[in-house]
């Protein structure tokens, strides 16, 4: 079954480009007409204008003519040959329906103007001939003076014959006004009894028809409201369910984060004691027992080596020990300090640059007052500790860094601490998996995860061949 508004719409464009069609016709049609009539009036103008200027110059030259014979002075400085030529150019043109004008040339078509020319052809010659004689120097004067005679003798019926053309010129073209103005009425009531058609047989059909489409469209729209008051209360109810749903996952999101904090936070409280027990039982148990051995080592000094390879290996093995001291304290330091606990936190970063700087021959600067501990928690010490001390082994083996910069500061109710190198820098994207997190490579992931555990902040910034700063900020 076609579709109601694809019917009305067809039944409408037909309707509607018919009427428009032919008020765009007959409006054309008019248009057309007018300009045509205007500008033939224009041209009629034009000819009337000329045909008037033949009376004057008839008459301007049968003056010149009678001044030239009697010899008579005068102010008119025109040409006696050039307006004569000119006046019967202007006749030639009018006789022969063809007069120039800007944008072309104009012709009529009237019986009655023909005929007046043909009965004025005699005279315009006989006055035309007699002019030719008077310019003529070849001629007597008494010649002359009957060509003049001639000339006033044929010069009143030549402007009364003028006159009736001119006369007739313009009844011609008040007869074309006249048939424009018939015309002009012909199409205003042609284009009246077609809007009055377009009332009775389109828009009166065009009313009933959306009369009815209208009332079929408010029956639709009571049922559409209907209908869409069942699914708005749908929606509510459905809304309503979804946001339970978002609050509980929310919540379940919330408690395995704070499950995953905790047992991050006890996996590295316990690592922390671990590194602490292992860093006693390095300095009290295997250190000792190190400096026992090196006391006893150095007692043996004194006996007389038959050999002195056995001397120098000897040496060597003193040596050996020594080194093997200074390496076990170290570990024992970098497992857990003892100037952490003991002095604070900017002590311990301050040993830590010194001892960096030292064993790495980078230059490794700490910046803070280091003689005024900041009152903080132990875990947020070691902490803090523990990310400086990754951040600080990152500089060093990534970075290629000639300088290294760890900076504590407490502002307020917070502590920043601050570590940056003029390394090599690397894109932060290229630290990070697809779904945020810092991959495991350099650290990242640990330092990320103490920061949290602290409930403190991260950032990095760093550009290629521009360094690196990593800055954390924990409140009190």
């Amino acid at each position: 079954m076609e579709r109601l508004d694809k019917r009305v719409a067809a039944s409408l464009t037909r309707f509607y480009v018919v009427a428009l069609c032919v008020v765009a016709l007959l409006t054309v049609s008019g248009l057309f007409l007018i300009r045509r009539t205007i500008s033939s009036l224009n041209h009629d103008g034009r000819i009337v204008n000329v045909a008037g200027r033949q009376r004057m110059l008839s008459q301007r030259l049968t003056k010149l003519a009678i001044l030239k014979i009697e010899g008579i002075s005068h102010r008119d400085d025109a040409d006696f040959g050039s307006l004569l030529e000119t006046w019967k150019i202007s006749h030639e043109q009018l006789a022969g329906k063809r007069l120039p004008i800007e944008k072309g040339i104009v012709t009529w078509k009237s019986q009655v103007l023909d005929e007046m020319f043909t009965d004025l052809e005699p005279v315009f010659k006989e006055i035309y001939t007699n002019l030719l004689a008077i310019s003529d120097a070849d001629i007597s004067l008494p010649e002359k003076r009957k060509a003049l005679s001639l000339i006033l003798k044929n010069e009143p019926l030549f402007l009364s014959k003028m006159n009736a053309i001119v006369f007739q010129f313009d009844r011609e073209n008040f007869q074309r006004l006249e048939n424009l103005e018939r015309i002009e009425w012909i199409l205003d009531i042609m284009t009246i009894l077609v809007l009055l058609a377009e009332g009775l047989l389109i828009f009166r059909p065009v009313v009933n028809t959306t009369r009815r489409v209208v009332a079929m469209l408010t029956e639709s729209e009571t049922a559409l409201q209907a209908t869409n008051q069942k699914l708005k209360d749908s929606n509510i109810r459905l809304q309503e369910t979804q946001d339970e749903l978002l609050r509980v996952e929310e919540e379940k999101y919330e408690l395995q984060l704070a499950e995953d904090r905790v047992r991050a936070g006890a996996l590295i409280e316990g690592q922390e004691e671990e590194r602490k027990r292992f860093a006693l039982e390095l300095h009290d148990g295997i250190g000792q027992m190190l400096t026992g051995l090196k006391l006893h080592a150095e007692s043996l000094k004194e006996v007389q080596f038959l050999d002195e390879k056995h001397r120098k290996r000897f040496d060597q093995l003193v040596a050996l020990i020594q080194d093997t001291i200074q390496t076990t304290r170290q570990v024992s330091f970098n497992l857990m300090p003892s100037v952490l606990s003991d002095f604070g936190l900017s002590a311990a970063l301050r040993l830590l640059c010194e001892q960096t700087a030292y064993s790495s021959g980078i230059k490794v600067v700490f910046e803070g007052d280091g003689n005024r501990r900041i009152s903080m928690s132990g875990p947020m010490e070691t902490g803090l500790y523990r990310i400086a001390q990754e951040a600080l082994n990152n500089a060093v083996k990534h970075a290629n860094a000639d300088k290294i910069k760890i900076k504590l500061e407490q502002n307020k109710n917070h502590i920043t601490l601050e570590i940056e190198d003029d390394g090599k820098g690397f894109l932060i994207r290229n630290l990070k998996s697809e779904d945020g997190a810092f991959l495991t490579r350099n650290g990242m992931e640990n330092i990320r995860t103490r920061t949290q555990l602290l409930n403190g902040e991260m950032e990095i910034v760093s550009q290629v061949d521009s360094g690196t700063r990593l800055v954390v900020k924990v409140d009190l």
